[in-house]
């Protein structure tokens, strides 16, 4: 079964959206990923996510411009879930709820 959390940083300035998302998957059960809103796209946590051993996906949103899911990368059923882990937009798939 999998879980989504929401996050939404589309009006914080930076670096509170870096600050959060790493609060956020901090606290990820297994079975679980984030949906993060943005209105641009993180570029500096991407790396940070891969050194923790997160994955993502970016696709258009359909609250905000981007968004970003984020999961651990050794949970192959959120990867089925979500979708394979890229940085590819342009996807026009569900939004987050």
């Amino acid at each position: 079964m999998t879980r989504e959390r929401v996050l939404d940083v589309s009006q914080l300035e930076a670096p509170e959206p870096f600050r959060a998302a790493m609060a956020a998957v901090s606290e990820l059960t297994p079975g679980e990923y984030l949906c993060m809103r943005h209105r641009r796209e993180p570029f500096p946590l991407y790396e940070a996510l891969a050194e923790m051993g997160f994955a993502y996906r970016v696709r258009d949103g359909v609250h905000t411009r981007y968004e970003i899911l984020i999961w651990r990368a050794d949970d192959p059923a959120l990867e089925a879930h979500c979708g394979p882990a890229s940085t590819a937009q342009g996807e026009p798939k569900r939004g987050c709820r």
